[in-house]
């Protein structure tokens, strides 16, 4: 016998199926998000944690060139120590040994990439000099004629330019 319409138990069953599948595909989308967020979660408290690292490390990093840096000038510090001890018994060992003591410090900013530029006679140059004065001068304009207060680096990498009196053309 041939039946036209479909079994109702049958088509209840197919239904009951379709529902469980639905809600198993419900289920597994949200197990899926949870999984998500939750990788999500993890991957933000990396980056903070990195973040924080990063910034312990550059602040001991400073600390320790900071360190590295005083512990360079300790020497320059010793022989001023010196110097002033001996400043009774003779003013010209006391100039001197004050003299020694400068060119020790002047070393020092030098090794640490801040050579001295206290140089007249040199074409002046704005990225080392900073002209405070100008002097007429036609045999040799555009040229340093004294250093006022010495500098410090070169470049972008300087302590402070030279103060300088430059000549100038009277033109």
């Amino acid at each position: 016998m041939a039946r036209s319409d479909a079994d109702p138990e049958v088509t209840a069953q197919s239904e009951a199926d379709a529902e469980a599948d639905a809600a198993s595909a419900g289920r597994g989308a949200a197990d899926q998000v949870a999984d998500l967020e939750d990788r999500l979660r993890r991957a933000l408290a990396d980056a903070d944690n990195a973040r924080k690292r990063c910034e312990r490390q550059v602040a001991d990093s400073r600390a320790a060139e900071r360190a590295r840096v005083a512990a360079a000038w300790l020497p320059v510090l010793d022989n001023l120590e010196r110097a002033l001890e001996h400043a009774g018994a003779n003013a010209d060992a006391l100039i001197e040994g004050l003299r020694t003591v400068r060119d020790q410090a002047v070393a020092l900013l030098a090794a640490l990439g801040y050579p001295r530029h206290d140089e007249t006679g040199v074409p002046f140059d704005p990225q080392i000099h900073e002209a405070v004065s100008v002097v007429p001068d036609d045999e040799t304009p555009g040229t340093v004629l004294q250093v006022l207060r010495p500098g410090y680096g070169n470049g972008t990498q300087q302590l402070r330019p030279a103060a300088v009196v430059v000549a100038g053309g009277q033109g």
